[in-house]
């Protein structure tokens, strides 16, 4: 016990919270709505280093030239997780810490609603004066009356449960202490059902998405007409899993792409990308598969979506010896919409001399304005490469990373022509270049086209989807599902009979949220079927 001084006055014990109190507190602290909207907060803010600052998951050779260009803050930044702020230990943290905050504001929520669902519907106020009744007399029998007005308000057919009032018929004493039959029929357990469904089905988003960060697996290639790509890490030109999948569980697929059919409009829009493949699987025979915008591949629970394509140019390369020191394709990346691409030959097998670079742009209809050459239509009409060349050192034996579509001309120097400047050569489909200074030639051979592949598998899909779906579906029904009360009231003593001749006096009230005028017509429809009297909406209530 620990003594607090009041007033300047006295002395009171207070209890020590202890452990398990301090425990407590936190767990309170930590699931209420305010530190979830905290934490919440503080996520979106710890996101933006990581789309602003190189992440070394995403760009090695990025991440290690921003460190090399700023020493201080560089080693700085990365020592504290901001070069790779979603593997952080404390962007991890906070992750943990709102999916527990949310997991406790969550469940409490649940049990409160799936109470307020079970429980019973309470009986029927003891006076209906402020809910202007309307009393229609009847020569049906009380109990006759009642029953009808069950069946009315509890509905039919399968929807009866979502459609229908949950109702309740007691026996007691009016306030004179005569015997009545009164029924309370209550609508809105369907808001109650369509909150509990919300809660859970975010519960399962959650979960969804947590699982789905851990067992999923993302990677990108590129592929050449003509070249195989199999299913492995290696082949992969970007790749990453989550913590939990393995790379022995990649399935050894593989994927071969026989053609690429890209069709364009006479104004260069595209009409049409199709990639025509075979797909051979582990103890399948090879079968044709296609792959269009928005058309995936469906394979090994996977599905492989086409993003992008160009063009790949395939050069021969010859050394200062005669000797080939380059052959293959290489991918241009298209800079806008008529396929203007630009692209990077590397040639660091040489026989003798320095190593070999080259630059370069593709017009695939290359015409002649004012500012020089450029593309007039995406198809190849008119292909003309325009090339620069560099000798030194590619800088591909430092370890350090390198993009393939950029060359680092640090420490190489451009080859120059007969005037002095670093030389400019146009190449056409089918030519050969003699480079200067005897340093050897290049030879366009053709012009196939690539695709590029993204690669997604998520075995949580299903559910994230499932979740959503209950989450919208909840959220429908509670914002949409009406709360209403209807009460019925049947005198069960001998009655005098009225002028008509009838003896039972049923008196029925409702209520609704004031902009729900429809049940004052429900309830005069209920009492019409209960009593077989037609009711009449007074002109007050109009």
């Amino acid at each position: 016990m620990a003594r607090m001084k009041i007033d300047n006055y006295a002395y009171a014990d207070v209890p020590r919270l202890g452990v398990t109190g301090w425990l407590r507190w936190t767990w309170r602290q930590v699931t209420s709505m305010r530190v979830a909207l905290i934490l919440l907060i503080a996520l979106a803010l710890a996101a933006i280093p990581g789309s602003v600052l190189p992440q070394w998951p995403q760009n090695a050779g990025d991440t290690r030239a921003f460190i090399d260009a700023n020493p201080f803050w560089g080693p700085v930044l990365d020592a504290t997780g901001f070069l790779d702020v979603f593997g952080s230990a404390w962007f991890t943290a906070i992750y943990v810490l709102l999916f527990a905050s949310l997991i406790g504001c969550i469940v409490p929520r649940v049990g409160v609603y799936w109470r307020e669902l079970r429980s019973e519907v309470p009986a029927a106020p003891s006076r209906l004066d402020r809910y202007e009744p309307l009393e229609v007399a009847t020569d049906r029998a009380p109990a006759q009356v009642i029953e009808s007005a069950r069946t009315e308000l509890s509905g039919s057919g399968p929807v009866r449960w979502f459609t229908g009032y949950r109702v309740r018929v007691d026996e007691r004493e009016d306030r004179d202490g005569m015997p009545v039959l009164a029924l309370s029929a209550h609508k809105g357990h369907v808001r109650e059902l369509g909150n509990l469904l919300f809660h859970v089905s975010l519960i399962g988003i959650l979960v969804a998405v947590a699982a789905g960060s851990l067992l999923t697996y993302r990677g990108q290639a590129l592929i050449v007409e003509g070249d195989t790509f199999t299913n492995a890490v290696v082949a992969y030109d970007s790749y990453e899993a989550g913590a939990l999948f393995s790379e022995d569980d990649l399935d050894p697929w593989i994927l071969s792409l026989d053609q690429f059919d890209a069709v364009f409009g006479t104004t260069g829009l595209p009409e049409d990308f199709t990639a025509h493949a075979t797909l051979t699987e582990p103890g399948k025979e090879p079968r044709e598969v296609e792959a269009q915008v928005n058309r995936p591949i469906q394979v090994d629970g996977a599905k492989i979506y086409l993003q992008g394509n160009g063009y790949a140019p395939r050069f021969t390369i010859t050394d200062s010896a005669g000797e080939v020191a380059f052959q293959g394709a290489v991918p241009f990346l298209p800079q806008d919409g008529v396929y203007t691409s630009t692209g990077v030959v590397k040639v660091p097998d040489v026989t003798e001399g320095e190593q070999l670079g080259f630059k370069a742009t593709l017009l695939p209809t290359a015409v002649a304005s004012d500012t020089g050459p450029i593309s007039a239509h995406p198809d190849l009409t008119n292909p003309v490469i325009y090339l620069q060349a560099y000798t030194g050192d590619l800088g591909l034996d430092s370890g350090v990373p390198q993009n393939v579509y950029q060359l680092d001309e640090s420490q190489l120097s451009p080859v120059r022509g007969d005037d002095g400047e670093p030389l400019l050569v146009p190449l056409r489909l089918g030519e050969t270049i003699t480079l200067p200074d005897g340093l050897g030639t290049v030879t366009w051979e053709s012009v196939p086209r690539f695709a590029a592949f993204d690669l997604r598998r998520d075995p949580t899909l299903p559910w994230l989807l499932g979740a959503s779906v209950g989450a919208l579906a909840g959220l429908a029904l509670s914002l949409f599902g009406a709360r209403r009360r209807i009460w019925v009231l049947a005198p069960l003593g001998a009655q005098e009979p009225g002028a008509d001749g009838k003896t039972t006096v049923v008196t029925a009230a409702a209520w609704a949220p004031a902009h729900d005028s429809a049940v004052r017509d429900e309830r005069d429809g209920v009492l019409t079927t209960a009593t077989g009297t037609q009711v009449a909406t007074s002109p007050e209530e109009e």
